[in-house]
């Protein structure tokens, strides 16, 4: 994999070329956080789209400068983020006129087809826990802990400090040991 030096150089040398590459180099990544992101399987690939159009509309504006400064998975990141809260909003905002009523800041807890080819019994489980994490621990749960970044690029992305992030990420941890103790529990009983 191409690391963020040779990619900002190939953006800043032919931004279509060196594009392409970013999204072959970050798009796992910036997927699998959608798929933790998004309501729904199918809203997943499209939030995960629509970020990257995004990075390539802003990218088109900024100076080679900024480019070559540019940390490329935690930019990424933050975009999709902002893009799914900002998906959110707009949907409080719309009446649904397809029948279903809007989950309104927590991807739904029952898997999807995919999510459940995908997994065992206990990723569903642990999916669905999840899902009922608070945002932000959610967040850093997804980043440190299921794509594996650094603890500086979780506090990146999410705009907080280090210290913060830890936290998040901690928190939403023991949570998660908690409340999957607590269904095994249930379960055997």
């Amino acid at each position: 994999m191409a690391d963020d030096e040779q990619l900002r150089a190939a953006l800043v040398e032919d931004l279509d070329a060196g594009f392409e590459a970013v999204v072959r180099a970050h798009g796992d990544v910036v997927h699998a956080v959608a798929r933790r992101t998004a309501d729904r399987a199918a809203d997943a690939e499209d939030l995960a789209a629509e970020a990257f159009l995004r990075a390539y509309r802003a990218l088109r504006g900024y100076a080679p400068a900024r480019i070559e400064t540019l940390a490329l998975r935690p930019w990424l990141l933050t975009i999709l983020l902002n893009t799914a809260r900002n998906d959110r909003r707009d949907a409080a905002r719309r009446p649904r006129t397809d029948g279903v009523t809007p989950v309104p800041d927590r991807p739904t807890a029952a898997p999807g087809p995919a999510e459940r080819a995908e997994g065992g019994e206990v990723a569903d489980r642990l999916a669905r826990l999840l899902a009922e994490l608070p945002a932000a621990q959610r967040t850093a749960v997804v980043l440190r802990h299921v794509v594996d970044l650094p603890v500086a690029e979780v506090a990146a992305v999410l705009g907080i400090g280090e210290a913060t992030a830890r936290s998040h990420a901690k928190r939403g941890l023991d949570a998660l040991r908690t409340r999957l103790t607590a269904d095994t529990s249930e379960e055997t009983a």
